[in-house]
């Protein structure tokens, strides 16, 4: 880590071990599908096909029962198994992932809101540093 990133950190957190926490939430956020996971079930409870389908980018079997899973175990989801046959499984947002949800929206507002100025900040810098591999 950067020193500058340190100051940073150490500025925004008084207990060094604090920062560790944003950063395994921030990790789990930040992979291609857990938010769009958690969009889709803020929209109410899900059979496993039902989410599979709903999620731009077609995401596979394996990596939307990896990605379930992941939020279940971080609290975030709850599975449940009905008992049929062939067994039926839903998944919905627990109160702490409802919590989540919001804040994504939020953030989803703010993107949409300032899309344009960034893509023209973007320009902007890229046409000023044309030999940049920043992209």
């Amino acid at each position: 880590m950067s020193a500058g990133h340190t100051a940073v950190t150490t500025e925004l957190f008084s207990d060094p071990s604090e920062d560790c926490g944003v950063r395994d939430v921030l990790d789990r956020l930040g992979d291609k599908w857990s938010v769009q996971v958690l969009v889709e079930l803020s929209r109410g409870v899900r059979r496993f096909r039902e989410l599979q389908r709903a999620i731009p980018g077609d995401i596979s079997q394996r990596m939307l029962t990896l990605t379930v899973r992941r939020l279940e175990r971080d609290g975030m989801v709850r599975r449940t198994v009905h008992a049929t046959v062939p067994p039926q499984v839903d998944y919905e947002l627990t109160e702490l992932g409802r919590s989540l949800a919001g804040l994504i929206r939020t953030m989803s507002d703010w993107s949409a809101e300032h899309h344009e100025a960034i893509v023209e900040f973007r320009r902007d810098w890229d046409a000023a540093h044309p030999d940049a591999e920043i992209r």
